[in-house]
């Protein structure tokens, strides 16, 4: 079983990955480096939140688990 810090940290290293890819892709569309690096930075707040919440609750979801053995 994962521990907390540990969730914390996987969502924030997925986090980084994820943003870096938005704030690209809200450059490209807007053509503004200020508004891709505003929806960058409100992105990866509110999904690392929401990524540790996911995998909380997953933990506690037996599906797909073997026994130990």
């Amino acid at each position: 079983m994962d521990t907390h810090s540990r969730s914390f940290v996987k969502a924030l290293s997925w986090r980084v990955t994820g943003t870096i890819d938005t704030m690209i892709i809200s450059l490209v569309v807007t053509g503004s480096i200020k508004l891709a690096a505003a929806i960058g930075l409100t992105e990866v707040v509110t999904k690392s939140l929401l990524y540790y919440l996911h995998e909380r609750a997953w933990l506690k979801i037996p599906y797909g688990r073997k026994a130990a053995a």
